[in-house]
């Protein structure tokens, strides 16, 4: 749990709780005074975005209890959870007011606007592109999906708001009335932000690739190592923003002690951990044996056959066994590519050409990261 952080989701959410809600009273009041459907229904919006402030301080709050037992990793996962129940929110909000917008196309109302009503939209406009700007960069300061969802949803707002205040200047000067129209306009935007929204928290929560700059500079520092000939099928799992646990496979020389390779691996860890936050809770080992010409020259015959297949993006872990005339290696074929295991069998099928007289043991390793 990171204080700090906490705060400044706790803060940027009360304060988007009392703007919606203020937003709401007003936008509500000149609705139903003006018969103006659009301007309830952003109204509407509003008291959805209120809502949904609340849902993200609940949520961070659960989110930082103390791991126990049954959740050892903790609950930092919840976040994503109510940034899901947000989401549902949004397009809850979204749908009801396509239907009641429909409604209204089919039993058209007659607006009747003041210019109190207009320049409280007007005023509107302006405090949601703040509100916006603001939640959105405390949510990328915070690295909170609730909060940058919500300065999002902010910004959809003004355009909403904007549009209400276009759609009464088309009614006074040429005295038509576009409001039913631009309500069922104004819920295709919430339902779209709302769906948007769901699909990105779904797939947090289902686990998404790391991002290559990140996987890429951990795999690169790893590698700095001296002892280390490559760092391969590094997987980080997400157990909320704060919360980073991965495993890597490293290539070292098979002739390095069990005292040197735990000496090795604290290091690693310890300099992975300060640098990205991120735990390597487990490093495993490809023993390089590399002190017999023949060995090596097996080990470029075969990863020249691999690279034979551009399909093939990463070949690893070569070891030969003379005594059990074994050879072993991974490779990675492109999630690309709709049939990997084709690729696979035909690259087994020609290493074992060159080889006749040994037994193959490949592994057809994951494109987990880049």
């Amino acid at each position: 749990m990171n204080p700090s952080r906490d705060k400044v989701i706790v803060r940027t959410s009360i304060i988007g709780i009392l703007a919606n809600v203020l937003l709401a009273v007003f936008k509500a009041m000149v609705g139903t005074l003006s018969h103006s459907v659009a301007i309830v229904l952003d109204a509407v919006n509003n008291l959805s975005d209120a809502l949904s402030s609340l849902i993200t301080i609940i949520g961070i709050k659960l989110a930082g209890k103390a791991p126990d037992k049954k959740h050892p990793l903790g609950h930092g996962r919840i976040e994503y959870l109510s940034a899901a129940v947000i989401s549902m929110i949004i397009l809850y909000a979204g749908i009801s007011a396509f239907v009641e917008s429909v409604k209204k196309i089919i039993h058209p109302e007659t607006p009747d606007y003041t210019a109190i009503s207009l320049i409280i939209i007007a005023v509107a406009v302006v405090v949601k592109i703040v509100l916006g700007l603001f939640v959105q960069g405390q949510g990328k300061k915070a690295e909170s999906d609730s909060l940058i969802a919500s300065g999002k949803d902010a910004m959809f707002d003004s355009i909403i708001s904007a549009s209400t205040l276009v759609a009464a200047a088309i009614y006074l000067f040429f005295g038509v009335s576009l409001e039913a129209w631009l309500g069922a306009a104004i819920a295709l935007i919430i339902i779209k932000s709302g769906l948007e929204s769901l699909r990105d928290t779904i797939s947090e929560i289902l686990g998404q690739r790391v991002e290559p700059s990140l996987s890429k500079a951990i795999k690169k520092d790893i590698a700095s190592f001296p002892e280390v000939n490559g760092a391969y099928d590094l997987v980080i799992n997400n157990y909320g923003p704060n919360t980073l646990i991965g495993a890597v496979h490293i290539e070292v020389p098979g002739t390095m002690t069990v005292e040197e390779l735990n000496d090795l691996q604290y290091r690693i860890m310890h300099l992975i951990f300060q640098k990205y936050h991120v735990i390597l809770n487990g490093i495993s080992v490809y023993a390089q044996n590399s002190s017999s010409e023949k060995i090596n020259e097996m080990r470029e015959k075969v990863y020249g056959t691999c690279e034979k297949h551009p399909e093939v993006i990463n070949h690893h872990g070569f070891h030969v066994d003379e005594e059990s005339k074994t050879i072993r290696f991974d490779i990675i074929v492109s999630f690309d590519i709709k049939d990997r295991k084709e690729i696979y069998h035909q690259v087994v099928q020609e290493v074992q050409a060159l080889f006749p007289g040994y037994h193959l043991e490949v592994v057809l390793d994951g494109d987990i990261s880049d």
